[in-house]
């Protein structure tokens, strides 16, 4: 399975539908969103993906109610920390990095997704994968990217919008 990811989108719209284009070229199956997506009005280009999308608060985002009103059958919002598993991969994202070290020593997780920090880290620790994978946006650092994870392989591509 191909799964797509991103975070902090910060209503960028033009990378967002950057980012749409590529995951449904791509055809991948699932995204999930870290956090600080910031408005409902980005669903504007997120009602444009060919897949579901998951996707956790971060500090940034507004209008959380809205929000979740408005992805209604096309996303879902999670707390941070939301765990699930995936063919047999257990997964926990988040936005802010709190305790991934911790999270990572304990074998608990195959795959620890996070944002926040507009910078890519993609490390190993232990058997846990741990993936940002910069920021969706560019606001930041001007280098605008996504991530695309084969969860068959383990391969992990970051890719420049």
């Amino acid at each position: 399975m191909v799964i797509g990811i991103m975070s902090d989108t910060h209503e960028h719209m033009d990378n967002i539908k950057k980012a749409i284009t590529l995951f449904n070229n791509k055809k991948v199956e699932r995204v999930f969103h870290c956090g600080d997506i910031i408005s409902p009005i980005t669903f504007k280009e997120f009602q444009h993906l060919h897949c579901p999308i998951d996707l956790v608060f971060g500090n940034n985002d507004g209008e959380k109610v809205f929000l979740v009103e408005k992805f209604k059958g096309k996303g879902t919002f999670h707390p941070p920390g939301y765990s699930f598993e995936i063919n047999k991969k257990k997964f926990i994202m988040m936005h802010e990095p709190v305790g991934i070290e911790s999270l990572a020593r304990s074998g608990s997780y195959d795959y620890i997704l996070y944002g926040h920090t507009h910078k890519s880290d993609i490390r190993k620790v232990n058997s846990s994968t741990i993936i940002n994978i910069g920021e969706t946006g560019g606001w930041v650092t001007g280098e605008p990217t996504v991530g695309i994870l084969n969860i068959d392989t383990g391969e992990i591509e970051i890719i420049k919008l």
